[in-house]
Parts: structure tokens; sequence; C-alpha cells
């Protein structure tokens, strides 16, 4: 090599080697860049230097003690039948149940242990819900999630529509997502959030606004339900999104999966979605050029999303529908039971889904009419023998757990929460009550002290004194407890 030839591989390598030193710099500088940005927020990542902010504790609520530990349950342990009855008459014969009342005690194994007017198929009001969770969860992925998501259709007029597309969430949030609550896990403010960061990467900072609110078509309404809907306290229609089921608190609850309030329901609960989250939107600086009329529209195919909030699980929602005794997320459950079973996409097809279901599960179904899958609508009957074989599938295991899970515990949660009438049988009852003007109704199971399990139901029509027949159901469930 001559020594031109070497002082010009010196200048090469030399070259090289300060370019290598400039990437490496230019790849910290621009890793650094992206650190400092994420913790400032201003990119999509997991990173922040902002405080954290703990929630305002939740006012703690006077406990209540539990009844002593009981053993295992023990399948085998038969009812004292001779108690069982007694407990049927006591019940039958209280003041103010009257003359219409069907009970039925089971046995473990399925078998009668007392009963009384169980072949008699009676209004059952909101136990009519156990049926529609047991065909649901026994067919449904109760681990899946609801999606909701906005879409971007750039349109011939040169103008971006955005789509804020449901999936059938009706617990959203008005605000950020509420990841220890199953109303609000999904939030608007954090999809507006995630929503608008993605339009900024495109250059989109205003926008019209549509919503889908295609996907449980136009048939939304049991036909009799309205009869007892009196201002829209206990029914909206089923919906692919909503705000806290359409409640219209004027305020959030302190608890938003614990209350017991029945604000008037809206009735147009997407439309309403729609409203506040445009007016996210604006606060994450989308200009949202309409909107205070945002556009239904259908979200075209194939479209990729731009953003999402995921719900709870179906599991959860379900607890939820069964504490409280939802009607609308009820009805929901045996709409999406139709569409999964594609039996159509209308109540009665819900209905209809319902009823295949349980008879393929061999649950009896003589005397059975269904006019909704809530129990709200007027015209429902259903006999004590097809409550209480739902509620023996909850001693089974693996059948449809999230049906179980859901059953309120007096004293303790959900709609029974002041129906403990026996302070040591505290927990060791999980029940759905059912109430409506001439019907008070309970079915459920218990675990018996002794270690034992009992199934029961019971249904009240037109009892003399509401008051008094609630009362004896309570005291009714408790002594189960004792069998």
């Amino acid at each position: 090599m001559t020594a031109a030839q070497l002082h010009r591989w010196r200048r090469r390598r030399a070259r090289r080697v300060v370019l290598v030193v400039v990437s490496a710099l230019a790849s910290l500088a621009l890793a650094g860049g992206y650190v400092f940005a994420d913790g400032l927020g201003l990119v999509d990542g997991a990173l922040t230097f902002s405080s954290v902010v703990d929630g305002a504790p939740t006012a703690a609520t006077t406990p209540r003690a539990g009844a002593t530990l009981v053993a295992d349950a023990d399948l085998g342990r038969a009812i004292d039948a001779g108690k069982a009855s007694a407990a049927v008459s006591a019940l039958v014969r209280a003041k103010g149940v009257g003359d219409e009342v069907s009970v039925l005690v089971l046995q473990p194994d399925g078998t009668t242990a007392a009963a009384s007017g169980q072949g008699t198929a009676r209004e059952p009001a909101s136990t009519m819900k156990t049926l529609t969770a047991l065909a649901a969860a026994s067919t449904l992925d109760m681990g899946s999630t609801f999606t909701t998501s906005t879409h971007l259709v750039h349109e011939q007029d040169g103008a971006d529509t955005l789509i804020l597309q449901g999936d059938g969430d009706m617990l959203l949030g008005a605000g950020q997502s509420d990841p220890h609550h199953v109303n609000g896990r999904a939030g608007l403010g954090t999809l507006a959030e995630r929503t608008a960061a993605a339009l900024a990467k495109r250059g989109v900072t205003k926008v019209r606004l549509a919503y889908d609110d295609t996907m449980f078509g136009d048939d939304r309404y049991p036909d009799r339900i309205a009869e007892n809907n009196g201002n829209h306290l206990y029914y909206t229609p089923v919906s692919s999104m909503a705000v806290d089921g359409g409640r219209q608190r004027g305020g959030a609850a302190a608890d938003p999966d614990r209350f017991s309030d029945y604000p008037p329901l809206s009735q147009t609960t997407a439309a309403d979605a729609a409203d506040i989250f445009a007016a996210r939107l604006a606060e994450a600086g989308v200009e949202v050029t309409n909107a205070d009329r945002p556009l239904q529209m259908r979200t075209p195919e194939g479209r990729t999303p731009l953003a999402s909030v995921e719900s709870a699980t179906l599991s959860a929602v379900m607890r939820f529908m069964l504490q409280h005794s939802d009607n609308t997320l009820a009805e929901q459950f045996g709409r999406l039971l139709a569409l999964h079973m594609k039996t159509g996409n209308s109540p009665e097809a819900a209905v209809s889904a319902v009823r295949t279901r349980l008879e393929a599960l061999g649950v009896p179904l003589d005397g059975l009419v269904m006019a909704d899958c809530s129990g709200l609508s007027p015209g429902s009957r259903a006999t004590v023998m097809t409550l209480a074989d739902v509620q023996l599938r909850n001693t089974e295991v693996g059948v449809a757990p999230a049906a179980a899970e859901g059953l309120s515990v007096p004293g303790l949660v959900g709609t029974a929460a002041t129906r403990l009438a026996d302070d040591g049988a505290a927990g060791l009852m999980r029940v759905k009550t059912g109430s409506l003007g001439a019907v008070t109704s309970m079915t459920g199971n218990v675990s018996r002290k002794e270690g034992g399990v009992a199934v029961f139901a019971v249904i009240v029509n037109d009892p003399p004194d509401m008051g008094a027949a609630r009362d004896a159901i309570d005291d009714f469930v408790a002594t189960l407890t004792e069998l």
C-alpha cells in the first residue's frame, strides 16, 4: 500500500468512526426525546412524569357479621322432608300471603323435599331474569367484552366524518375509563383522548361527528313492556351504547356499581352518548362541526378503528344486571343470545333463543309464557318448578357460573340487601327477587348450616298485604338454612 493509499484508507476509517458515533448519539437523543415526550404525555406510551393522584377513599360502610363458617357443601346430605313441609306450610298460611302462592323446595339431587302449588304457572316478575341469565351464560363467551370504537371516513365533499360505533356497552362512563367498577369501566373521555391523538397523527383537527346505533335493528320494545314502565323508570330500549344505563341522575353515584335509586331512563341513549362524546372531543382539542346534532350513520364495512375502549366482561355485566334487576340489560342478554344463535334480531327472537337454550339444558318449561326476557312486561307465567330447576344448575360445577355469581345476598348486596330476616343466616343465601304491583317472588339456593344445600322458588300473586307477604318469604328462606 502506497503512502497515498494509506492516507485515503485512514481518512475513510475516520469518517466511518465519526458516522457511527454521530448515529449512536442521535439514537440516544431520539430515545431520550421519546421518553421525555412520553413522560409529558405528548406521545402515546406507558410512561408519565405526572404525579399520581389517588382516588378519594369511599366512605366506610357498617360491617355485618356473617354466620359461622359452615362445612363444605355436601350434595349428598338430604333435607328433612318433615321440616321442609313445616316451613312451606308456615309460608302458605302466613298472614297477608293469600291464596295465589306457589312454593317448592328441592333436595340437592333435584327431587322434591316439600311443595305447594308447584304445578301452577303464575306471574314471576323479575325472577324471569334467572332463565335469561342461565341461557345466556351457558352459551355466550362470558369472558368477552363490549368494544366502543371510533372510525374516520373521508367524505367526497372533503369533510372528515368521525363515527362513534357502539358494540352493546350500556354501562359506559362519561369521563375517564374506571378500572375499579363495572359501570363506567370504559369511559368516553378516555376514548376521546385516544381518538384525538390518532387524529393528530393524521393531521386532522376538525371532524363531523356521527354515531352507529344499528346493532339491534329497529325493534327494541317488547310488546307490552310500556305498561309497567311508567315515567320510563324501569326500561330503556336496548342500544349499542349508553352512559350509566341511561340513568339521568344529574350527577355520578357515589358508587356506580351499587345504588338503589330509580331515576328516569333516557330513551335516546346512543344519541346521548354521542352528545357527551362530542363534548369530550372538544376538551381533547378536536373541533366538532356539528356538536349540537351528531348524525346517525352505519360504519362502512372493513374499517380499522382509530381508537377503542373495552367494557367489563360479560360475566361482570351479568352480575350487575342480576343484582340491580336491570330490565334493559336482561333484554340485551336475550338479544345477544338471539344474535349468537341466529334466531333473529327482535324481542321475540330473544325469547325464542332463551327457550330453545333452556330446552337443550333440560329445564322443565311446562306452563312457561315469556312476554319478554326480563319479567317486566305483563303476561309472563312460570311455575316454581321451572325457577327451582334453573337454580339447581347453580349448585353444579361448570354449567353457567356467571348466572350464579350475580345472585343477591340478603343483607349485603343487590335487591335483597334489605331482605335478611335472620342475622344467623347472613351470607348463606343467594337469591333473585321479583317485584311488580301484584307480584312478589324469590328464587335461589341456600347453604344449610349442617353442610347441605337447598334450592327453592316462591311466587305470590295478588297478596292481600304485599309487605306481609314479602316478610313471610324472607322468613321462609332464612328457615331453609336450618334444614
